[in-house]
């Protein structure tokens, strides 16, 4: 087909570490990664490992790559912005599977750490509550993050159209700004389309707030679907997820306002088929889930040979991910076409089993 979104785009890809705070919350700390398109002088950098970025995601831990070079030359254009918020105990480069190659198609990505949510800050946790200190109160830490996260993200967005960073600032579209975020991102993503009317299109990633045995109640309560306007909106979900089963994913399509929504189911996937590493996460997370309600999720967990493969489920998040920033941001007809037509069948073709509704 002419429009293949699933490939790598023609751009290299330069990734930049800013670190924004928020002077109206004191100062709350907002490390923020950017991806964007680079010029030729970085071409086949991006994917070679002895020149791509490396960094790494738990002090002590090895490092790992991603398919970007540090503090490349940024290509002159005119690029539109999407978000991207981490799940819970998550971190802002969770997913550079799909926030890379949005970038190599013309788009200029960030991710923030949601400060006290993050990697490190459940890792912490976990180390305390088995060293005997009592597990904090669910739904008043999830309150915190409820509050806190949708602000996140728009202080970013402000800052970054402000020009926080003069050079990135001249690459951003600010008439096109999309949405996307995984889990409690999924959430956020939700919830910042609701509050921001600058947000033109949403792509939650399984995310959280519809039914589900999980405690996310105060998520569901919290989620105000009145938008006052029309936000094309795509959700990707697996279909074996532990954590946020398929009915809540139903649930939260149906609240969606939308017109022109649609919600793609991928196949044997679990909760963590949407990050980096996605077999490690999966298993690290089975033998060694958080405190909590996590520890019930993580004995419903199947091992990650029962699945289906990562690459099964990047080569999807990407592909549809980016028609659907093209068709809603860039008024892309084949991107459109993608999205109105076989998807099962366009998937199909490359090994890959989805259901659409």
């Amino acid at each position: 087909m002419s429009y293949d979104p699933f490939d790598r785009g023609p751009s290299p890809v330069g990734v930049r570490t800013l670190h924004l705070n928020d002077p109206a919350r004191g100062g709350r700390p907002l490390p923020l990664e950017v991806w964007y398109p680079a010029t030729d002088a970085h071409r086949g950098a991006d994917l070679e490992a002895s020149s791509q970025d490396s960094y790494e995601v738990l002090p002590g831990f090895p490092a790992v790559t991603q398919e970007a070079v540090r503090d490349a030359a940024p290509r002159p254009g005119s690029y539109p912005l999407v978000m991207f918020s981490h799940g819970f105990g998550g971190h802002r480069r969770q997913s550079t599977f799909l926030c890379a190659h949005l970038a190599s198609h013309g788009y200029v990505v960030a991710a923030c750490d949601h400060t006290g949510n993050t990697l490190l800050d459940v890792a912490q946790l976990t180390l305390m509550t088995r060293s005997g200190v009592p597990i904090p109160d669910t739904d008043e830490m999830i309150g915190e993050f409820i509050a806190a996260r949708p602000t996140d993200v728009v202080t970013v967005i402000d800052q970054l159209v402000d020009g926080a960073a003069p050079d990135l600032r001249a690459l951003i579209d600010a008439q096109r700004i999309g949405m996307m975020g995984h889990s409690f991102g999924g959430w956020t993503t939700l919830a910042v389309t609701s509050r921001d009317k600058r947000i033109r299109a949403a792509l939650p990633l399984a995310p959280a707030g519809g039914a589900s045995w999980m405690p996310v109640e105060p998520l569901r309560a919290a989620l105000d679907f009145e938008w006052g306007r029309e936000v094309p909106t795509l959700f990707l979900v697996a279909d074996r997820d532990t954590l946020l089963p398929l009915d809540g994913m139903r649930e939260l399509l149906a609240r969606t306002p939308s017109q022109r929504k649609r919600m793609v189911v991928m196949e044997n996937t679990d909760h963590m088929h949407f990050c980096d590493r996605a077999a490690e996460v999966h298993e690290m997370f089975r033998m060694m889930p958080p405190p909590g309600a996590f520890e019930e999720a993580a004995r419903r967990v199947p091992p990650i040979s029962e699945l289906a493969p990562p690459d099964h489920s990047y080569l999807c998040i990407r592909g549809l991910g980016l028609a659907h920033m093209d068709a809603s941001l860039k008024a892309h007809e084949g991107a459109a076409q993608l999205l109105e037509g076989d998807v099962p069948g366009t998937l199909a073709r490359r090994g890959v089993r989805v259901a659409v509704h």
